[in-house]
């Protein structure tokens, strides 16, 4: 609720929220990395290193099975919460989702996802047929998916999308862009 003198906002039309999986997308990347709020930085092998060093599991790459997986929980997900799933495309090493979900926070949208990705991803794990470090033999996924404690980076992107411009730009980088 508004407080007294507070500006009032309009709802928002969607939320583009980005994330990527642990390990795989550290500050002082090659590939130039986002510090908050939301400044681009140029590459720094120094403190990628130190990054690096600080992980406290493996990095975590995503499967094809695991990623058909992620994308089937956040449509599950939205079906339960009655949101308004626009567009999903998980990759190996990021998921990025256009959603509505009116009166819930960019925040809790995506803690809500990470939260059950990752569920699902040890239940499938812990299945008897699934192999020991996942649907899929990968390298990367050095350490069971069920003894795993860190699948995704803290936070992420939280785009807030106010008009059909927008949304429309976001679905066509989402399906498309990758």
């Amino acid at each position: 609720m508004a407080e007294s003198g507070d500006i009032p906002m309009r709802e928002p039309l969607a939320y583009f929220l980005t994330w990527t999986t642990y390990g795989t997308w550290l500050p002082g990347d090659q590939r130039g990395w986002v510090e908050k709020p939301g400044r681009f930085r140029e590459p720094n092998r120094n403190m990628e290193v130190a990054n690096r060093e600080q992980m406290t599991e493996p990095e975590f790459v995503l499967t094809s099975p695991q990623r058909a997986l992620v994308e089937l929980t956040i449509r599950d997900h939205c079906k339960f919460r009655q949101w308004s799933m626009h567009a999903v495309n998980c990759r190996t090493n990021h998921v990025h989702v256009v959603v509505t979900a009116t009166g819930y926070s960019p925040d809790d949208v995506m803690k809500q996802f990470k939260s059950w990705c990752t569920r699902r991803l040890k239940e499938h794990a812990s299945k008897p047929e699934a192999p020991a470090r996942g649907p899929t033999k990968n390298p990367a996924n050095s350490l069971p998916l069920t003894l795993r404690q860190k699948f995704w980076t803290r936070g992420g992107s939280k785009r807030i999308i106010f008009d059909q411009e927008g949304m429309e730009n976001a679905i066509t980088y989402t399906l498309d862009g990758q």
